[in-house]
């Protein structure tokens, strides 16, 4: 029958889940690992940049944009590099068609691997869930077999819940990670946003 085949299932079904929980854990932690380390070098790069951003806007100075735009060290002086280096050539005409096409092409690398970790991090708690269901469907076989031994079907239980308790664990950090990874992607690109407006300002101040 069906059901028999199902119990057959669950009989291994909740230790598959856990190893799988393992394996989607490693993977994130691996990918948490790598975007901190890469958007934390981005974001330090651009620090440099942005203050003097800043100052700039102090001492309203816009010619400094030329001499700012040589260190392409970071995303944001890359980006600056481009817009003045067109704002020179070409004015102010495609100049922020230009920066917002350089932005859309960096902003896939800065969030490579999110979309994995907010995949774990919405499904991981829903494959610890059928971790337990099948440990419970285990259970309540084995309390059959054994003629209503309930201590048979405690530890049963207690054991199939481990499996929500690691697909918590697993979404947790992928969640938080997610979450503070987008942020700081999202700070980029307003910086990038600002390169693009103190480009064109640029522009057309050559332009008069």
């Amino acid at each position: 029958m069906l059901t028999q085949k199902i119990f057959v299932i669950a009989q291994t079904g909740a230790e598959f889940v856990l190893w799988l929980l393992v394996a989607l854990s490693i993977f994130s932690i691996a990918a948490i690992i790598e975007r901190y380390l890469t958007l934390s070098q981005i974001r330090s790069k651009g620090a440099k940049l942005k203050e003097q951003f800043q100052q700039l806007m102090q001492s309203q100075n816009l010619e400094e944009l030329a001499e700012i735009s040589k260190d392409r060290d970071s995303l944001e002086g890359r980006a600056l590099f481009y817009g003045i280096k067109h704002a020179k050539e070409h004015g102010v005409e495609g100049l922020s068609e230009m920066i917002n096409s350089y932005a859309l092409i960096e902003k896939p690398k800065l969030e490579r691997s999110l979309n994995f970790l907010a995949t774990v991090g919405s499904n991981a708690p829903f494959i610890g869930l059928l971790g337990t269901v099948f440990g419970i469907m285990k259970a309540f076989n084995d309390l059959g077999a054994s003629q209503g031994d309930a201590a048979a079907v405690m530890v049963g239980i207690a054991e199939a819940l481990v499996a929500t308790a690691v697909g918590l664990f697993v979404a947790i950090p992928a969640v938080v990670a997610y979450n503070t990874f987008q942020r700081q992607v999202k700070n980029i690109m307003l910086n990038l946003e600002t390169v693009r407006e103190l480009s064109l300002a640029y522009a057309k101040r050559k332009g008069k």
